[in-house]
């Protein structure tokens, strides 16, 4: 029996990049092998296990074979037989198939070592084309790596055009597709997950929402960068910027424009509306994707509300007092800082405003904290009940927040 540390944390050491968790692979032994040293089973599908002491991954070298459609289609061999060259032929890219033994000497037969030097991501072999989820894989990747200088090798990228012409991602469930869309979006560049989709051509497949949104011209005073396909990539890198590994504040920011796509040809490069026009595209994509119930409604309330925080300080302190009420941001001040995350990201996410300042962001938060303050118990000592006091407390608030406005507290 022979051990060997292979993928992300041997890939990790030679980028001297901060360790995350660590597998092993396992050769020349058995289930039941491990089972006598004390290692505990949790594979379904294959045998993995559970060192003892560590808790850290070990799997038994294994191969798969195609057999049927999608990401399931797959059947696997594993036994003492199976060598370590077998196992990592399976492995999507050539930087995650590289083992290093007990003495430090790395197994590189894919030329992984070659690929990190020369930051190219680059299927290891022609299988790569079974399973679909290796799509979304390096596109993720490229979210990761981009910043260092990655990019998509071009014999990898025709197999990822190949594996969307032949219909293989049509067959990825929704939960797989958010799973990796979920973890692009909290990688430090974003906008690079949606190009390698969009030039393989899965963008429309997956996406269509956003693929909508290249090529439609914005007003150039207002944004630079003109294609608004553009500007949602600069605001998905300004919000891992500003909140970096938060996939809230990333879908928020993947949803806030989605209505521009909408605009008629004749109002362009106008978008009077687009914030309205874009809530049912937003909803159909998070219903799709099954995202959780929180991105959803944030992402939403970022969609509809984004301009009304750019214009904060222009509004009036009940229409300021009702965005904090449609954010549930007195009781849940959390979600403020979500919705101004996503739009600072909006206002930076734009040709030459990368580090453009913020004064609504303090503003809305002074004005929740003006309005939270205000209790229903001296209403409730004055004899009010019910919705009396409800109303009492608006009026209170609002007024708060005018002399807090007004700069007299």
């Amino acid at each position: 029996m022979r051990i060997y540390l292979v993928g992300g944390a041997v890939r990790d050491k030679l980028l001297e990049r901060p360790a995350g968790d660590r597998d092993h692979v396992v050769t020349g032994a058995s289930p039941d092998d491990l089972l006598a040293l004390g290692y505990r089973p949790v594979g379904k599908d294959f045998p993995v296990f559970l060192h003892p002491e560590s808790g850290e991954e070990y799997a038994l070298a294994r191969t798969e074979r195609k057999s049927g459609r999608g990401y399931h289609g797959f059947e696997f061999r594993t036994d003492p037989a199976v060598t370590l060259e077998e196992d990592l032929a399976r492995r999507d890219l050539t930087i995650n198939a590289i083992a290093e033994d007990a003495d430090g000497t790395l197994i590189d037969p894919w030329g992984g070592v070659r690929d990190l030097e020369a930051r190219l991501l680059r299927h290891v072999a022609p299988a790569f084309v079974e399973d679909p989820v290796r799509l979304l894989r390096v596109a993720r990747f490229a979210a990761r790596f981009a910043p260092l200088g990655f990019r998509v090798a071009d014999e990898t990228m025709a197999l990822l055009r190949h594996m969307v012409d032949a219909g293989e991602v049509d067959h990825l469930v929704p939960e797989r597709v958010w799973a990796e869309t979920r973890k692009a979006l909290a990688e430090p560049r974003p906008s690079a997950f949606l190009q390698v989709l969009r030039a393989c051509g899965a963008l429309r497949v997956l996406f269509p929402e956003v693929d909508a949104l290249y090529g439609v011209p914005q007003r150039a005073e207002f944004h630079p960068e003109i294609d608004t396909g553009v500007h949602m990539e600069m605001v998905l890198d300004a919000a891992a910027a500003i909140a970096p590994g938060d996939d809230l504040v990333g879908f928020c920011a993947l949803g806030h424009d989605l209505g521009k796509a909408l605009t008629p040809a004749d109002e362009l490069p106008r978008h009077v509306m687009h914030e309205q026009r874009g809530v049912a595209p937003l909803r159909v994509l998070a219903a799709r994707l099954k995202v959780p119930a929180e991105h959803a409604a944030l992402a939403e309330l970022v969609c509809r509300e984004h301009l009304n925080a750019h214009r904060a300080l222009e509004l009036k302190p009940a229409t300021v007092l009702k965005l904090l009420v449609a954010l549930d941001a007195l009781r849940r001040p959390e979600r403020l800082e979500t919705f101004l995350a996503a739009c600072l990201a909006d206002k930076r996410g734009r040709l030459g405003h990368g580090h453009d300042d913020y004064p609504e962001a303090d503003y809305l938060r002074r004005a929740r904290a003006t309005a939270a303050a205000v209790t229903a118990a001296p209403f409730l000592a004055q004899g009010l009940e019910g919705p009396a006091v409800g109303a009492a407390m608006e009026r209170a608030r609002v007024h708060a927040i005018t002399e807090m406005k007004q700069g007299s507290i």
